[in-house]
């Protein structure tokens, strides 16, 4: 047994943990999940026979479901474990990633549901190259994509090899190795079948063990939130009740709430899942249903983060994670012993399990539909050949996930999708945006949008305090905002709309008012 003090609370008992010991219960959950997932994985393989099944379900999802499953895709290891850390060692700051994830909904459902669903196929990209010249569109999206999707799946391995070494008590590498596995196993036999049953009962899981965590924490304050905040207040100080220890910085408050907002947008993983339901109208609906049960969760780490605070201690929480990933199993722990220290980390893993299977399928659209039908064969691959290469990319991608995800052990899982959000927001929002509502825009203005907003994100983002100072342990950085959308958005925005207006694309024109009328009425 472990026992850590949290020595910013001189008054506070020790905290006893077993975490990073062998939990039975923890297995029992996480062997039951594997084996219900398997289930479904197995019942999807055999209705998996078509390209349109593997990418996009045969089409055949319900609003209610794809809700469910959208909620699923977007509340990841970042959501659950990732915020929960940060409020619990940085108090009010956590705030801005709860609700930046959130705000970027409304424009989900107003601006790209109903496009994307009319006039897509596979992926993102489909819109954008809709009226455009296929190959450099496609190549550039799928750079977009790429990035995005790397960067995202590196903060769900974090989080999975940290909770999977800390509940089997396996080294954090061997956890890793795991994780991917599995992965592959539902991506590769089920496709977005079995992902999307996958993401309704991940979605479920974590609602119902966030949901009884919560309401343990608010049982010792009354049921009363202010009475929560007070004792965090009292115990650490007025400062967690206010902004300035995470963001400290204006302009790093701003660009981290751009890249949240916008970049839920230009996710590819999220997008992907407009094309599984039947038309505009049930995209649209299981968009609202997604931000109803997104927006309550998020309310509900914020409790989970004060909670960890007060009743486990940061420093104690740093002591098991550094990233500060492990606050929500070690608040479990504190409320509900052993056995409920289980549960919540089977919840956590199906979570990151889920949401990683999302991001591979996302990628292996990417490179199969995108690069080798569109690109390589210029359409002509058969279905058969599609689903091998789909298989292949899939592979790769979990390969690359594993190494990148022991690669970047020990950061907080929540800063690095903030990451990947300034890319789909930078590389991939403004793109869908000039290509579906402005007649003038042109490949060359698309691609230059695409290409450079996704190299001046990764170039940025390399020469930040993230990678400078936080990963590199340099003592300064070439540029200043941990993260770039303040910048990398508006140039964006900026380059597709100069270079549109310098060139000429008398095809794209043509074609906007037949793509306009198949947008809004979803007819040719």
């Amino acid at each position: 047994m472990i026992i850590l003090q949290a020595t910013q609370a001189p008054a506070a008992p020790p905290v006893a943990t077993r975490i990073g010991e062998p939990n039975a219960v923890a297995m029992v959950f996480f062997f039951a999940f594997i084996a219900i997932t398997i289930g479904i994985t197995y019942w999807a393989a055999r209705r998996t026979r078509t390209t349109e099944d593997f990418y996009a379900a045969a089409r055949s999802i319900t609003p209610g479901q794809n809700g469910f499953a959208l909620a699923g895709d977007y509340m990841s290891a970042a959501s659950f474990l990732g915020i929960a850390g940060l409020v619990s060692t940085t108090g009010f700051d956590g705030l801005i990633y709860s609700t930046g994830w959130l705000v970027g909904w409304p424009i989900v459902l107003f601006l790209i549901a109903e496009p994307l669903r009319n006039l897509g196929k596979y992926t993102f990209a489909d819109v954008v190259a809709a009226r455009l010249r296929q190959t450099p569109v496609r190549i550039a999206a799928a750079l977009g994509t790429l990035a995005t999707v790397t960067l995202y799946l590196i903060a769900q391995m974090v989080g999975a090899g940290g909770l999977i070494r800390l509940m089997f008590g396996l080294s954090y590498e061997t956890a890793i190795v795991i994780v991917g596995a599995a992965m592959l196993a539902y991506v590769l036999f089920g496709g977005m079948i079995a992902t999307t049953w996958v993401q309704i009962v991940k979605a479920g899981l974590l609602l119902a063990g966030a949901a009884l965590l919560a309401l343990m924490v608010l049982a010792k304050f009354g049921m009363n939130p202010v009475a929560l905040f007070a004792a965090a207040a009292d115990k650490y100080g007025a400062g967690v009740l206010a902004p300035g220890k995470l963001v400290a910085a204006p302009l790093d408050a701003i660009s981290l709430g751009m890249a949240l907002m916008f970049g839920t947008a230009g996710l590819p993983h999220i997008l992907m899942r407009f094309y599984t339901v039947p038309d505009a109208r049930a995209a649209r609906t299981s968009v609202f249903y997604a931000t109803g049960l997104i927006g309550v969760f998020y309310l509900m780490t914020f409790v989970l983060g004060f909670g960890a605070m007060v009743l486990v201690g940061p420093e104690a929480i740093k002591a098991v994670d550094k990233g500060g990933n492990m606050a929500a199993p070690l608040l479990a722990e504190v409320l509900g012993g052993t056995p409920f220290l289980g549960f919540i980390a089977a919840v956590a893993f199906a979570t990151i399990l889920a949401v990683v299977a999302g991001l591979t399928l996302s990628g292996a659209a990417a490179l199969s539909h995108d690069l080798w039908v569109n690109v390589v064969r210029h359409g002509e691959a058969d279905s058969r050949e599609q689903l091998r290469v789909a298989r292949f990319a899939t592979v790769a991608l979990g390969v690359v996930a594993v190494l990148l995800g022991i690669l970047f052990k020990g950061q907080n899982v929540a800063y690095m999708v903030s990451l990947a959000f300034a890319i789909a927001a930078s590389g991939n929002f403004p793109a869908l945006v000039l290509s579906i509502f402005w007649r003038r825009c042109t490949t060359e203005g698309i691609v230059s949008s695409m290409v450079l907003g996704t190299l001046s994100t990764l170039v940025l983002i390399w020469l930040s305090p993230t990678i400078q100072v936080d990963i590199l342990k340099h003592t300064g950085a070439w540029f200043p905002l941990k993260n770039p959308a303040l910048v990398t958005i508006p140039l964006s925005f900026a380059v597709g709309v100069l270079v549109s207006l310098a060139t000429r694309d008398a095809v794209a024109a043509e074609r906007f008012a037949a793509v306009e009328r198949r947008m809004h009425v979803g007819e040719a």
